[in-house]
């Protein structure tokens, strides 16, 4: 999801000490106790002035990429934070958060944290894959670079896990196409079966914690562990969600946020979901525009019939899905894979790959895209970001049981993405958060003071959280908005070198981009 010209102001260290402690840690582990520091809140003492142990990253790998990954890495090491389950009950119940970090290599500003989204994804691998971008440029001699699992994803523990992998699998077979009263109530005995299981994998108790609001306080107990007075965050995608609400619950404690790719705090949940689908139609026409200059072009050279031509090339898959050896391509996964693909033009070459062998009954590459975005590894192993995107959705956002409302959604999201009109009638089942089995904790936002500027980057082609949604975050923060042309999801530190030394210069000196600031 503007620069001002100003003299340099030489930034101090952040004042705070680190003591390397004796003890008996693990074998291979270095103690550090940089904590507390900076605005500790009663009851969180010990929270925020712990120990953090140091050591190699492979036993925080959770799946085969993460492994893989992880082994090349050699400049990273990890830990775990402890944090209360429930911050109304500091005395309770402990989970613990998965921690990466690449030392800065210079005179050190403080800590750049990293989210990459989802809700679900993996910030330690964001870290990991982002460190030697990082270390090229200004900010790997400044700063540690850090990224965290938020609590119930990947190595944190306890993990929200719903469904074993083979349910999995078999989850992405089933289309839950038939809108008739049969089929509608056939999805939602489905949806209610998977929070059931949820409940009972992962915990009530656990479910009933795994929010934003509950990661915007894990943020601050790692702010301060970490020795900074002061927050230095990244955000991407649902990543600047948690950056807007720790903005608003710990103004005070906020030094720079760079928020890419941005949820726009003050959308319903319905207008959003409409509004994400008209971002996937304009990609998908910029894909097809794209792809009309090419003689092997699978839509074929007419964009005008782009979207009928995608429709007959994949909705026979719900009855005949493509063999992908011993797997089978559905049509969920046909259109997860397109999605995918649509995150970035780097992807539209192998999505017209992919598309060209469906002409030809096979659905390797597309199936490949779908994996990517399941996060399913090469082993048949899935991250927990699909359970985890549920389990934060039905707490974060307040329940739609109205079946009014469902039916006008869909009939709403399918005249905003008309390439994703699968021909039924539109009728929307109840999905699992009807049926989860603890309430909503819902927070309003409000405008917030005392907030230093922040930059907000949002992309003009981006199909997840349309280029609309930054303009008003900006605005809702305050902060500076810097505006990329293109087409993909987001763009801080994945090659730009307009983006790239704008968003260096603000967390390194805190000047923002000129006001209208634009690069492509």
């Amino acid at each position: 999801m503007r620069r001002r010209m100003m003299l340099f102001l030489a930034l101090p260290l952040l004042a705070s000490c680190t003591s390397v402690v004796t003890g008996s840690p693990t074998a291979g582990t270095a103690l550090e106790q940089r904590g507390p520091v900076g605005a500790v809140p009663a009851g969180l003492e010990r929270f925020y002035g712990q120990q953090v142990g140091w050591e190699g990253c492979e036993p925080y790998a959770t799946t085969g990429s993460t492994t893989t990954l992880y082994k090349t890495k050699k400049s990273i090491e990890c830990a775990r934070l402890e944090v209360p389950l429930d911050y109304a009950k500091p005395e309770g119940r402990t989970i613990t958060i998965g921690l990466l970090r690449q030392r800065a290599l210079g005179e050190r500003i403080g800590s750049l944290i990293i989210n990459p989204g989802g809700p679900g994804a993996s910030g330690m691998a964001a870290a990991a894959s982002l460190g030697s971008e990082v270390k090229a440029s200004a900010l790997g001699d400044r700063f540690d670079l850090i990224g965290f699992d938020p609590r119930g994803v990947g190595a944190s523990q306890p993990q929200v896990k719903c469904l074993t992998d083979a349910e999995r699998d078999a989850d992405r077979l089933d289309d839950d196409l038939d809108t008739s009263p049969a089929g509608v109530a056939q999805t939602e005995a489905e949806n209610k079966q998977y929070a059931e299981k949820c409940a009972a994998t992962t915990g009530v108790d656990v479910l009933a914690n795994v929010g934003t609001r509950d990661v915007v306080r894990d943020l601050d107990v790692m702010r301060s562990a970490l020795g900074d007075e002061k927050l230095t965050y990244l955000g991407y995608s649902y990543g600047t969600h948690i950056g807007a609400a720790y903005a608003q619950a710990f103004p005070g404690n906020v030094r720079a946020l760079v928020l890419d790719g941005a949820v726009d705090p003050t959308q319903g949940q319905v207008e959003s979901l409409i509004a994400q689908a008209a971002g996937f139609q304009k990609s998908f026409d910029a894909f097809a525009l794209w792809c009309a200059t090419r003689q092997d072009c699978a839509l074929g050279n007419d964009p005008s019939k782009s979207n009928q031509v995608f429709r007959d090339l994949t909705l026979p898959l719900v009855q005949r899905p493509v063999a992908v050896g011993d797997r089978k391509l559905s049509y969920n996964d046909a259109i997860t894979g397109v999605i995918q693909a649509m995150y970035t033009e780097e992807l539209w070459a192998p999505l017209n790959t992919g598309l060209t062998e469906l002409k030809n009954n096979r659905g390797d590459v597309l199936m490949l895209l779908a994996d990517n975005y399941f996060d399913r590894d090469k082993e048949g192993r899935y991250s927990t970001i699909t359970d985890a995107f549920n389990a934060v959705k039905c707490v974060d956002e307040p329940r739609v049981t109205d079946k009014n409302v469902l039916d006008d959604l869909a009939r709403r999201y399918k005249a905003a993405a008309p390439f994703l009109d699968d021909g039924q009638p539109a009728a929307a089942a109840l999905d699992s958060c009807a049926f989860w089995p603890v309430p909503p904790s819902v927070q309003e936002h409000k405008a917030v003071a005392g907030l230093p500027p922040v930059l907000v980057i949002s992309t003009t082609g981006d199909p997840a959280t349309p280029y609309e949604a930054g303009v008003s975050l900006a605005q809702t923060l305050g902060g500076g908005l810097l505006t990329f042309e293109g087409n993909q999801h987001t763009v801080y530190l994945h090659g730009n070198k307009c983006v790239d030394d704008a968003g260096h210069e603000y967390l390194l000196n805190l000047t923002l981009p000129a006001e209208g600031k634009r690069c492509s």
